[in-house]
């Protein structure tokens, strides 16, 4: 069975560079309907969502130098929860536009807010919210970021702390009585 491979992996990641202005939110993920995401419905299926949001993470991780290079010096980013909404169906070969906004982070922790859309229609299609915890992975354990992806976190959460913050964070599940 092949193993699950980004987009982005094994590719170059652009430089950072101070600077650079920083877009509110980071557009950096486009895609479109696979083939292999389309369940027995028609539609693309609820885990490639998923799927589709950690490509657009991936996307982030390298904007800000996460990346292979980072990963082989024993660090990287895991997600410890996610929460999606789906808001509308896809089908197979329409085009996705995903943009992200930095929310919030700390020293160990990345709170991030993914919005889905339809690439030519602009409808939302999903959101989904994740927090990340920062981690060493040779001693299997959470750590402190390094400075300079501190540093770059602040200028993006700089960047995007004027957006307004999305109805669905922080909203737990639950049936309303």
């Amino acid at each position: 069975m092949e193993r699950v491979v980004t987009p982005y992996e094994g590719g170059a990641s652009r430089p950072w560079d101070d600077a650079e202005p920083i877009p509110a939110p980071l557009r950096l993920h486009e895609t479109k309907v696979s083939p292999r995401w389309v369940d027995y419905n028609g539609h693309m299926s609820e885990s490639c969502y998923l799927l589709v949001f950690g490509d657009d993470s991936d996307a982030f991780f390298r904007y800000i130098g996460v990346d292979e290079q980072y990963r082989e010096s024993g660090g990287s980013l895991y997600t410890v929860e996610s929460h999606l909404h789906h808001k509308r169906e896809v089908a197979e070969g329409e085009p996705l536009a995903l943009s992200l906004r930095l929310l919030d982070h700390d020293a160990k922790r990345v709170h991030l807010f993914h919005e889905m859309h339809h690439a030519s229609t602009g409808r939302l299609l999903a959101t989904a919210e994740q927090l990340l915890v920062h981690v060493d992975t040779e001693q299997g354990r959470a750590r402190s970021l390094p400075e300079h992806l501190r540093h770059r976190l602040t200028a993006v959460h700089r960047a995007h702390r004027d957006l307004p913050i999305p109805d669905q964070v922080g909203r737990p599940m639950g049936i309303p009585r």
